[in-house]
C-alpha cells in the first residue's frame, strides 16, 4: 500500500509557500506573528 504523503516540492510551496501567505491579510498575520514568536523559518 503506498503512503498518504508523497512529498513534491512545487505542490508545497503553492500552498503552504511565502508568496502563497504574503498574498492574504490572514497569511500576512500569520507570518507577523511567527516573527514576533522568534521562528527560525517562516514557511515551508
Amino acid at each position: 500500500m503506498k503512503r498518504t504523503y508523497q512529498p513534491k516540492k512545487l505542490q508545497r510551496q503553492k500552498e503552504h509557500g511565502f508568496l502563497k501567505r504574503m498574498k492574504t491579510r490572514s497569511g500576512r498575520n500569520i507570518l507577523k506573528a511567527r516573527r514576533a514568536k522568534g521562528r527560525k523559518s517562516l514557511t515551508a
